[in-house]
């Protein structure tokens, strides 16, 4: 793509003042509906050291309320951050509905400059290249507009840039021994740039490739380039809210191997254990986990647990005999309520991310993100399109968790609904009990019928052989936390020998 660029075009002084105004009146008259129609932007810059990024960015922002807009400055990530998955910390940069986000360079990075100077193998880059491609689509796909700069100039152009820069007191700081290594190896780096670009040039968020040898001519087609392409999502906003596309058909879960599951109407719940088996069974197992927890803290291997099921199903004293084994330093339990204003003006996988483990810890999420695929389905809290894209998009998502080492564990605990009506009324009859039971789990419960179709059509489209479920019979506590800890142990052990 680089070669296509014309690095001789220039635009006079003349040319340029005669332009500029009516865009930066055009670009002012776009906060308010951005704002207004809830559409988060993220505009970010990559290209050659010197090509003018930061410069383009300063001139663009001037143009914007500075209370609707970020500028993120992406570093190469701190030792902390290499601790979680690739994709974790420009997750956490996303913008709110209706703000922007400005980036100095992204998570392209990782796979032009970092990727030759880590020397990352091309098997590595390959799946990086396509994790950002799903991450930009299902941004996109989720309401974000991303717009994507390249600026490109020549290595002598280039090398005049870092001397002047070199030769200022004020500026000789900007010059770092990486920049000169970069321009005597343009070439190489040209191609991994050329590479990166062909490769991540999508439909949803295409590569803007522009000439960095004249600013005057830099600055205009920023400019337009961000009118054009702001004015057509919000016209595209507008379009979808007076004619909503009808839902998505046939659902498609993504290229992966599925496990087949049971339907919840077929599941045994008849196993239980007495008192003397639970309390043998239940040291021997703790035990044990305390030993793998030390072992994956030391080889910093992530575990992600999942905890669904039905209301009063025995979730929390499940998670509570799982959590009295592990160090309390190297743990998290997350539990998972409605979302709040935060977490609703963003992508709903965000909240998510934000709560990962670095890897050798473990977290344990009570409730997650298959609310997705469950209440907020049947509650009617997103579309018909939006919940059946969401299998695809939660597979991504936990094949990148798996890509990235961690042993990802998903349990829905099930009870029938007579099992559940007594534990109702046992809360509801027992004054330290009382709170938990809600008028909510009453209303969810005459919704049985719909819940389970959901459950079932989530287990057929989610249940990977890299992130597989487990339905574990839990009319009896003492069997379900049991059978829990069992399928941790087995497998936390079975990920340690692949790390052996």
């Amino acid at each position: 793509m680089l070669e296509t660029v014309d690095l001789k075009r220039t635009l006079s002084k003349e040319a340029y003042k005669e332009a500029l105004k009516p865009l930066q009146e055009s670009l002012t008259a776009l906060d308010a509906p951005i704002k207004e129609a809830g559409l988060p932007v993220i505009i970010l810059f990559e290209g050659w050291g010197a090509a003018g990024k930061s410069h383009a960015i300063a001139k663009l922002i001037q143009n914007f309320d500075p209370r609707w807009f970020t500028v993120v400055n992406t570093q190469p990530p701190t030792a902390l951050e290499l601790r979680e998955p690739v994709m974790w910390r420009h997750w956490l940069t996303l913008p709110e509905a209706g703000q922007m986000s400005v980036m100095d360079r992204s998570w392209y990075q990782e796979v032009s400059i970092l990727r030759l100077e880590r020397e990352v193998d091309d098997p590595t880059n390959l799946r990086r290249l396509k994790e950002i491609n799903a991450f930009e689509r299902n941004l996109t796909d989720n309401g974000y507009l991303i717009i994507k700069f390249f600026l490109h100039i020549s290595q002598k152009e280039q090398k005049a840039r870092l001397e002047a820069l070199d030769s200022n007191k004020n500026t000789e700081w900007r010059v770092t021994p990486d920049d000169w290594r970069r321009c005597r190896q343009y070439d190489k780096y040209c191609r991994a740039f050329d590479e990166m670009l062909t490769y991540t040039n999508t439909s949803y968020a295409p590569w803007h490739v522009l000439s960095g040898m004249d600013s005057r001519l830099r600055n205009i087609e920023v400019f337009q380039t961000v009118r054009d392409a702001v004015q057509a999502a919000l016209k595209r906003r507008q379009a979808k809210r007076a004619a909503p596309q009808e839902a998505l058909c046939p659902i498609q879960p993504g290229p992966y191997s599925f496990v087949k599951m049971p339907k919840l109407s077929e599941v045994d719940l008849s196993p239980a254990l007495d008192e003397t088996q639970y309390k043998h069974a239940l040291k021997k197992e703790q035990t044990r986990l305390s030993e793998l927890h030390n072992a994956i803290y030391r080889k910093k291997v992530p575990v992600v647990i999942v905890y669904e099921g039905w209301d009063a199903a025995g979730k929390g004293g499940n998670i509570k005999r799982v959590a009295e084994a592990l160090d309390p330093c190297g743990y998290e339990v997350v539990p998972i309520a409605a979302p709040d204003k935060s977490e609703k003006s963003r992508h709903y996988l965000w909240r998510f991310w934000r709560r990962l483990p670095r890897n050798g810890h473990i977290a344990i999420f009570d409730r997650s993100w298959y609310g997705r695929v469950m209440v907020e389905r049947i509650e009617g809290f997103c579309s018909p399109e939006d919940w059946q894209r969401a299998y695809h998009e939660i597979n991504e998502f936990e094949h990148q968790l798996y890509d990235w080492g961690a042993v990802v564990l998903k349990f829905w605990i099930h009870i029938d609904p007579d099992e559940q009506l007594r534990r109702f009324e046992e809360r509801q009859n027992t004054p330290g009990k009382q709170w938990k039971i809600t008028d909510e789990d009453w209303r969810n419960r005459k919704k049985w019928p719909e819940y389970e179709v959901a459950v079932n059509e989530m287990f057929r489209y989610t249940s990977t052989d890299f992130a597989p479920w487990h339905i574990i019979a839990g009319n009896d506590k003492k069997y379900a936390r049991i059978q829990a800890l069992r399928l941790i142990n087995r497998a936390i052990e079975t990920r340690l020998k692949r790390h052996a």
